[in-house]
């Protein structure tokens, strides 16, 4: 596999830090009538959007995915940034009328996270086809749910495999949706908490979810990622050490970034989750989900260094 379609939104992001504990703010008997204002003491307004942020970082590993999705004209320096950055916009829709996604997040001093998404101009993605892309993968990631069942359903007509990423969407989406966005997936996205909402909604077990899926993989946060197939032993891999914390927002599609290019690189399902975990690290040691970079050079020397010399040995002749 080379060549990946990244479906997904393409936002603003608004970040701003609370200095102090959600949990602490919120009364348990009264969270039927909750009215709470956080008091921020930063805000950072940083390039977003799920699909963005995925393909930006497979652009950044020497990858030239082609990202589909709409925005609003306000977009055209973004969409400029991310050409810069190895990304194929060809496959982007400006909307005549709207403006683009914007999403507002606050992140207190336990890296939780509270957020709002005004989809604007994502409202269109449903009208695009990907009658015309030429892929070996699609990547279905948070966007229109209608556009998100549309391109999972013109992947499998087309036979073209596709990961489901639903992400944060399954919070909205009820189970029929989930069974159709997952099911005849070649690769099952999703972190510890999402597994659990798409059992509660869809009704189904790991076991069953792994019938409807080729490869599903679950990340745990600090506690690294499990990749699971039926009738094989899980594959558990660890996380790269991060030199600090500095924010959350994107580590998920960090990871998603480095796994999709491991995959197109041919290395492996291990070795696809251990890139994936380095940016990722790259990520979270960020303000921001696209204010990172890293040369060749220093990419392969963090990777070794977490995961080892014959690790880096596999990756070393695909980074340039």
């Amino acid at each position: 596999m080379s060549r990946v379609a990244v479906t997904g939104s393409i936002a603003t992001d608004h970040l701003l830090t609370f200095a102090g504990l959600f949990h602490e703010q919120l009364l348990p008997d009264q969270l039927d009538k909750l009215s709470v204002v956080f008091l921020a003491d930063s805000l950072e307004v940083r390039k977003g959007g799920t699909g963005a942020n995925i393909a930006f970082g497979m652009g950044l590993l020497g990858q030239h995915p082609q990202l589909i999705g709409a925005v609003g004209r306000d977009a055209a320096d973004y969409l400029t940034w991310l050409s810069d950055h190895g990304v194929d916009v060809s496959g982007v829709r400006t909307s005549a009328t709207l403006n683009s996604p914007r999403f507002t997040v606050t992140t207190d001093q336990a890296q939780n996270q509270i957020g709002s998404f005004y989809p604007g101009a994502m409202a269109e993605a449903a009208e695009i086809s990907l009658a015309a892309v030429d892929v070996d993968l699609v990547l279905v990631s948070p966007n229109d749910p209608g556009a998100m069942l549309r391109h999972t359903a013109e992947s499998l007509e087309r036979g073209v495999p596709f990961a489901a990423d639903p992400s944060q969407t399954l919070t909205f989406l009820d189970g029929e949706a989930i069974r159709q966005l997952i099911t005849g997936a070649a690769y099952l996205f999703t972190n510890e908490y999402e597994a659990g909402l798409v059992a509660e909604k869809t009704g189904l077990s790991d076991a069953e979810v792994l019938d409807l899926v080729g490869v599903r993989v679950t990340t745990h946060g600090a506690a690294g990622s499990v990749i699971s197939r039926k009738g094989e032993p899980d594959i558990r891999v660890g996380i790269a050490e991060a030199d600090q914390v500095v924010d959350p927002t994107g580590t998920g599609d960090g990871f998603r970034a480095g796994f999709l290019t491991g995959l197109a690189w041919g290395i492996g399902l291990e070795r696809a989750a251990q890139v994936g975990s380095l940016v990722a690290t790259h990520v979270v040691e960020s303000v921001g989900p696209q204010d990172y970079s890293f040369t060749p050079e220093s990419f392969l020397a963090r990777f070794e260094k977490a995961f080892g010399g014959d690790a880096a040995a596999d990756v070393a002749p695909h980074l340039s």
